[in-house]
């Protein structure tokens, strides 16, 4: 327990004992995520930049923090899996949708949408946190595929990005699970 109780009424509790199952991994945690270091963003687009937070190759998911400083696109993809949102900060919406999502708004993408995703232009940066389930497919203005993004694609962004901003490139692997 990282932290001794007070008064809590829970204080005489004690820890599960071999909590842990022998072939599982520990969780990924960050006491604070770093999400004002723009060191740790990579470009996902020229005006969209990302922070993983958690990664998981073998479901090709990852989770991770969006960031737009001004007005942004990341692209018009396609979502075979389901995504969750959380905005931190700002405004940003998808082209096809008649909502804007602003600071505490929650987003649940149901597998099998195509949209735009855009920044506004506003008081505050637009931030959120992602939860992407399966690969991004890219869209031309028409819907049809143009190629894709993936964990691995993903992975390899960052871990480039990581390496030229003096992070090192294995600083990502911390976080996959």
């Amino acid at each position: 327990m990282p932290e001794a109780p007070k008064s809590e009424f829970w204080q005489n509790l004690k820890p599960i004992a071999n909590s842990l199952k022998p072939d599982a991994q520990p969780e990924v945690f960050h006491q604070l995520a770093q999400i004002e270091d723009e060191r740790y963003y990579a470009h996902l687009s020229e005006t969209v930049l990302t922070r993983p937070l958690w990664i998981n190759v073998k479901d090709n998911t990852w989770c991770d923090v969006l960031w737009a400083k001004e007005a942004g696109l990341v692209n018009r993809h396609y979502h075979p899996h389901e995504v969750f949102a959380y905005t931190i900060s700002g405004k940003w919406g998808y082209l096809e949708q008649e909502w804007t999502a602003t600071a505490g708004s929650f987003v649940y993408e149901t597998p099998g949408e195509g949209h735009t995703l855009v920044a506004y232009e506003s008081d505050e940066q637009m931030r959120g946190i992602f939860i992407v389930k399966g690969p991004l497919i890219w869209l031309d203005e028409d819907g049809n595929s143009t190629g894709h993004f993936d964990v691995h694609d993903y992975l390899a962004l960052v871990r480039e990005h990581y390496d030229k901003v003096g992070l090192g490139a294995d600083l990502i692997n911390q976080l996959i699970r």
